[in-house]
């Protein structure tokens, strides 16, 4: 079930690598742009992309990865994936493909170590809540996604690069193509104007589009990164076997289908201006996301715990943090573990983040909050609620 690349295709590599003589698709660091070039200028040592990665893994926030679901909330085992574990296997994986095509390896770390930095806690359940908080109070909609692009532009404003900024936004692997052919960002003015309508419009953020084939590879690498993982996961969660999925076409395993969608990638693209997979591979591929969502992300379990538990507790936040951010409360925790916390002196700000709307500071507050955190949190403002969380402990069978 292992697949590899066909001997034709290896013996070209090889040799086109070693005379030079492949052809330059990769994007260039010469061309990378920031809303400020008159600093971060990139040198022999910190090239663009790598002052990107620097920058993203020294950001507060990306230590919180470590405690963000991925798919499974409320379990304690340290074998399940976690939103850390998940942005790092994103980055391998693009960097193996990425490698193979010639494609710029820096930009492609950048954006895969970047795209999931504005991730609420509880995975994808906590985006729809939060998404509806948003829309309910601002009229705004919220992706992770584009709280990415905000996290690293705008809370801290790090003058990160328009090409991870576009690979961030368009990275979502929950939309899989056969096709990805980039759709180059020309300026910030044109970057900025399609993020607005991101906020405006939920299925504005559906046609995005990564605007390098880097970013074409992260946006594919993010779904071969989680599909046969969180098969395993639910393995590990002792809520499935691997064999109760009834889709084998891409292999049995996670391994299996790592490599397999990994090598088709590479066999389809390979000097290519455009990102693919084969038509069996990507209708694999789609039975078993279909599989996954069937017997995974949309089980009763899942989807009521979320629902009775964690919707209503978000809630329940949302209105209290607003309330002291209103009255001025600076004891509050609002004060204290976020404005405080993000509004140094040190970050280049035209205006003090503490000039936002509230309304906005909260979504911010809470989307970065850990999954621990929200619950000790709410448990400190409201010790009386009958609202609980009840972690599945290690030794529950």
């Amino acid at each position: 079930m292992y697949e590899e690349l066909s001997t034709d295709l290896e013996n070209r590599i090889i040799e086109e690598k070693k005379s030079q003589s492949f052809k330059r698709v990769a994007f260039s660091n010469d061309d990378a742009l920031r809303r400020d070039n008159s600093r971060d200028k990139p040198t022999v040592l910190r090239p663009p992309f790598i002052r990107d990665i620097d920058k993203i893994i020294n950001c507060p926030y990306y230590n919180r990865y470590a405690d963000k679901t991925q798919v499974f909330s409320l379990h304690k085992n340290d074998d399940i994936t976690r939103r850390g574990l998940h942005v790092q296997l994103v980055s391998r994986i693009a960097r193996t493909i990425g490698a193979a095509l010639n494609l710029n390896l820096d930009l492609i770390e950048a954006i895969a170590l970047g795209h999931d930095i504005g991730h609420t806690p509880f995975g994808h359940a906590g985006e729809r809540f939060l998404d509806g908080i948003s829309k309910d109070y601002t009229g705004r909609r919220f992706s992770h996604n584009i709280h990415s692009v905000r996290v690293l532009d705008k809370i801290f404003p790090y003058n990160i690069t328009l090409q991870t900024l576009c690979g961030i936004a368009a990275h979502d692997g929950e939309l899989e193509l056969e096709k990805y052919r980039p759709k180059p960002v020309s300026s910030f003015e044109e970057f900025d104007e399609t993020i607005e309508n991101c906020y405006l419009d939920k299925v504005a953020v559906k046609r995005l589009v990564p605007d390098t084939l880097e970013g074409c590879v992260v946006r594919i690498s993010d779904i071969i990164a989680y599909v046969g993982k969180d098969r395993q996961d639910a393995a590990r969660a002792h809520l499935l076997s691997e064999s109760d999925f009834n889709e084998k076409g891409l292999g049995d395993y996670n391994a299996q289908i790592m490599n397999n969608l990994t090598v088709n990638v590479i066999e389809n693209s390979y000097g290519k201006d455009y990102i693919m997979l084969d038509k069996s591979h990507f209708s694999d591929l789609q039975k078993v996301k279909s599989d996954n969502y069937n017997l995974v992300y949309k089980t009763d379990y899942a989807q009521k715990y979320q629902k009775d538990t964690i919707k209503p507790m978000m809630e329940q936040l949302f209105k209290r943090l607003l309330d002291d951010l209103v009255k001025g409360d600076e004891s509050s925790y609002i004060y204290r573990h976020h404005i405080a916390y993000v509004d140094k002196p040190y970050f280049k700000r035209a205006t003090p983040y503490s000039d936002e709307k509230p309304e906005q500071i909260v979504i911010d507050y809470i989307a970065s909050m850990t999954d621990d955190y929200f619950i000790a949190l709410h448990k400190k403002l409201f010790p009386e609620s009958e609202l609980k969380i009840e972690y599945v402990d290690y030794f529950d069978e």
